[in-house]
């Protein structure tokens, strides 16, 4: 490949990258149907190819579509519940995250919601809310007539306006907040925790059966402050490092070098509605790399 075509690709790399993620919520996937697309780039017949980042963002795009497909059955043998993977976003690698709602569009709960599309309503919504991809536009990415795309975005919006998270907008009541729960969590202050987690909260764990991790969610500010226990323990070789994680304050527990866990809060109302931990070491290799 010419330097000038590779260069054209790494161009495109994040946004690319930005757009999988949104349509997968798996770094890991995501990053997988960046290669094949860089593949198939690497393959063409660059000369018949008049926009490359339309070219790549069609081909990117209809990879995912097929990998959705397919992620949908394994995710039915999933074992406990299945969560996004988190991704650490005090950079740019999903892209511009200066508003809230941009940064409540990658949050777990967010995408969790766009598992109930089918792969094409997904991509059109991400294309055209996230991207800002004119109907003609996603069309022609997905081979589609204006009015089936218009279709498609009007079905997706039904399935997700009436649930979409609504987050605190301030960043830093959020981060009060979550360093106010971290200081209880560590100093075993379960009352102090308690006071801090919605009379409804829940804790889910994504473990997949490759780390330890309740199967089913925990609900309950009593029972969610006694499930936290276990941060106030002074493990030798732990580390707990506050972050952001998807657009949410985030906690890390890194085990002798090695991220072992990632805590998301969603917090609404001045309060933690919800807590989403992910140990499943699979999915948590992207938010380690992003650490060293």
């Amino acid at each position: 490949m010419a330097p000038e075509e590779l260069r054209t690709f790494e161009e495109q790399r994040p946004r690319l990258f930005a757009i999988a993620y949104r349509m997968l919520g798996s770094a890991s996937e995501a990053e997988d149907a960046v290669q094949d697309t860089y593949l198939r780039w690497d393959a063409a017949d660059r000369a018949a190819v008049r926009e490359p980042a339309a070219w790549l963002t069609r081909v990117l795009t209809n990879l995912c579509i097929t990998r959705l497909t397919s992620a949908r059955a394994r995710r039915e043998n999933y074992v406990g519940p299945w969560l996004p993977e988190p991704v650490i976003t005090t950079d740019a690698t999903l892209g511009p995250l200066d508003t809230a709602e941009q940064r409540d569009a990658v949050s777990m709960a967010f995408l969790l919601l766009l598992e109930r599309l089918t792969p094409p309503e997904r991509a059109v919504f991400v294309l055209r809310e996230a991207f800002g991809y004119t109907h003609r536009e996603i069309a022609e990415i997905l081979d589609l007539t204006e009015a089936g795309s218009q279709q498609l975005h009007h079905r997706a919006r039904r399935h997700m306006t009436d649930e979409r998270p609504r987050f605190d907008p301030s960043p830093s009541e959020r981060t009060r907040i979550a360093r106010r729960f971290l200081a209880a969590a560590r100093g075993g202050d379960l009352a102090g925790l308690q006071e801090l987690l919605a009379d409804d909260v829940v804790s889910w764990a994504d473990g997949g059966g490759r780390a330890t991790a309740a199967r089913l969610p925990v609900r309950g500010a009593e029972r969610v402050a006694r499930y936290l226990s276990w941060m106030s323990g002074d493990v030798p070789g732990a580390k707990i490092l506050e972050t952001e994680v998807n657009g949410q304050p985030g906690v890390l527990l890194v085990q002798d070098g090695a991220l072992v866990l990632v805590v998301v809060l969603e917090i609404a109302g001045g309060r933690i509605e919800t807590i989403r931990l992910v140990a499943n070491p699979d999915k948590l290799a992207f938010a380690a790399a992003q650490l060293r």
